[in-house]
């Protein structure tokens, strides 16, 4: 995923990129206003268009999950490897503290906390891309 930015237009993007050629087929669906209503509200916790959430729905049978909803995996997993990268830095900054002075600097336990809450950050993320 080179060059793909987490809170840029390609995590972002609601409509789906174009097909080489167009897209020829077109479907007309009628639905309730309370299915309506729920293909909204899902769109919208995706962050898609309707069209895009059923194509990606019907497609996705097989493999049990969206693109979208790998994307956004995708894109959180990045934010926690910023995250980490950042905690591991301070612990670092700790540890060379620690080494001169031979006493254990008093940031470190928030440090550790910091490391398991990214830790369960990650365990949820995973949980949801394994369900």
């Amino acid at each position: 995923m080179d060059g793909e930015q987490v809170s840029g237009r390609r995590f972002g993007r609601r409509r789906r990129a174009n097909a080489a050629g167009g897209r020829q087929h077109q479907h007309q669906v009628k639905v309730t206003p309370e299915e309506e209503a729920l293909l909204l509200q899902r769109a919208l916790a995706q962050g898609v268009t309707v069209p895009r959430l059923l194509v990606e729905s019907a497609l996705a049978a097989e493999r049990g999950e969206t693109v979208t909803e790998r994307r956004n995996a995708a894109a959180e997993l990045f934010g926690v490897h910023r995250l980490l990268g950042t905690i591991a830095n301070n612990v670092n900054q700790m540890a060379k503290a620690t080494n001169a002075t031979g006493e254990v600097q008093r940031e470190l336990s928030g440090a550790m906390a910091a490391v398991r809450r990214v830790a369960d950050r990650i365990d949820a993320v995973l949980d949801e891309l394994v369900r």
